[in-house]
């Protein structure tokens, strides 16, 4: 058990400091265009991208699945890139392709990169037994990314009530659109410069 709540430690460690702050970005770009009273979908994408990542660590960690480091450090920006690309351009969720159901399989397929992510810091942690390293970390990232996801949550509800409290009465956007437009380019921007950073050639 010692064992298991070190790496759970890790995990934790590794989603909301620092380390983590690409995937902390990604979560921001995810959770955007979502309201409290949507919770039931911001529910489900973030569901997805659990399943997404947790795959893929777990394939890249036990060996099964082998992906170059510098090619997966300049995707997950490029996923944040496009994340945020989405909640510009889709202004109506009801009438966007499938009623924006689609953005689950979009979070899940983004996860598999980040967790070949995850699988590149975690995988030098490793002795022999990688089941109870693995199970614990995994763990931790998830119990990081809820404790992430709330904060963001309570920092984009004051967002709204910041834009609400200052724009003009004869404004035509609404303070959330306001909110997703802005911290959508915001987030897109510090992206794009990290994809540039990072671009394997």
């Amino acid at each position: 058990m010692s064992e298991f709540l070190v790496f759970a430690g890790m995990g934790f460690q590794h989603i909301t400091d620092l380390d983590g702050a690409d995937h902390i970005l990604f979560l921001l770009a995810l959770s955007a265009i979502y309201r409290f009273r949507d919770w039931r979908e911001a529910a489900w994408v973030v569901t997805a991208f659990t399943v997404g990542h947790s795959v893929t660590l777990g394939l890249a960690v036990t060996g099964v699945l082998d992906l170059p480091e510098k090619l997966i450090e300049f995707l997950i920006p490029v996923t944040i890139v496009a994340t945020a690309v989405e909640n510009l351009v889709v202004r109506d969720r009801a009438g966007a392709p499938l009623k924006g159901l689609y953005r689950p399989v979009f979070a899940g397929v983004f996860g598999l990169v980040h967790g070949a992510g995850f699988a590149n810091y975690l995988r030098a942690l490793f002795m022999d037994d990688i089941a109870v390293p693995l199970l614990g970390f995994n763990v931790g990232i998830e119990v990081g990314q809820l404790a992430v996801l709330c904060v963001i949550a309570v920092a984009l509800g004051g967002i709204d009530r910041a834009i609400e409290a200052v724009r003009s009465k004869r404004a035509t956007a609404s303070p959330y659109r306001v909110r997703v437009v802005g911290v959508s380019l915001a987030v897109a921007l510090v992206a794009a410069r990290w994809a540039a950073e990072r671009a394997p050639w």
